[in-house]
């Protein structure tokens, strides 16, 4: 029988080692958000994205805005980054995409930066493409007053 330490220190090993190894994954290339497995799955199969919509409104103080067109094919990994092609500093102007927000520019401690801070960096992680899919999980929210419609 093992002791609970060694079941602990055994499942954290196994933690580091699976952190480690989905570290040399994403190293090793471009990784296509857009088409993960898991996403898929939990939908009923690939969402079809409209190319273009009309900005949906916010529902709450500091959401973040939703994706108004398809990010189908988008990279993001440590090298590239297909979002701020159109609306990072340099090309918003001339691609009329919307600006990245000066808050994606501070660090954790509210120090800015001259790029895009690492924790804002893969845009995925917040902002999600709009869609009229059903969805998965039934629930009642209601946008704050002077919100959402």
């Amino acid at each position: 029988m093992k002791s609970p330490v060694m079941k602990k220190t055994l499942a954290l090993w196994v933690t580091l080692l699976s952190l480690a190894f989905a570290g040399l994954a994403f190293a090793a290339g471009d990784v296509d958000l857009s088409k993960s497995p898991e996403v898929s799955a939990s939908v009923g199969g690939p969402i079809s994205m409209p190319k273009q919509q009309e900005r949906m409104a916010l529902n709450y103080v500091n959401q973040p805005p939703m994706i108004p067109h398809s990010v189908d094919g988008y990279q993001i990994s440590k090298n590239t980054n297909r979002c701020l092609q159109c609306h990072g500093v340099e090309h918003y102007r001339t691609t009329g995409a919307p600006r990245i927000s000066p808050t994606h520019f501070m660090d954790r401690d509210g120090k800015v930066l001259s790029d895009v801070a690492p924790r804002r960096y893969f845009c995925l992680q917040c902002h999600v493409p709009q869609t009229d899919a059903a969805p998965i999980v039934g629930n009642d929210f209601q946008p704050m007053p002077g919100f959402g419609r």
